[in-house]
């Protein structure tokens, strides 16, 4: 996330499926310049719909699995902007 954004943000959250679209913060390390986050019992196998949030606003992940359509209101709220109308992004999770 440090290559497109410049400072670090104030807050990185993530919202998605797999949190019942309740937000989840991400702890930063100074030292490698990470955010993480562990989320434990994501379902495997299924694509899960989520959402970075760098400051409260809707983030671009560039390493997510692709865009989808949102899905009703709690995917509608965090959507992002695109040239293609709203969107949010999707996650493959897979099993151990």
């Amino acid at each position: 996330m440090s290559d497109a954004i410049s400072e670090v943000p104030a807050s990185v959250e993530i919202v998605g499926s797999f949190t019942r679209w309740q937000t989840v913060s991400l702890t930063h390390d100074p030292i490698q310049n990470a955010w993480t986050v562990t989320i434990n019992g994501i379902p495997g196998k299924k694509t899960h719909h989520y959402m970075l949030l760098v400051n409260g606003q809707p983030y671009r992940d560039p390493s997510c699995d692709g865009l989808a359509e949102p899905v009703g209101f709690d995917e509608e709220q965090f959507a992002l902007a695109t040239e293609k109308g709203p969107r949010v992004l999707m996650l493959f999770a897979q099993t151990k």
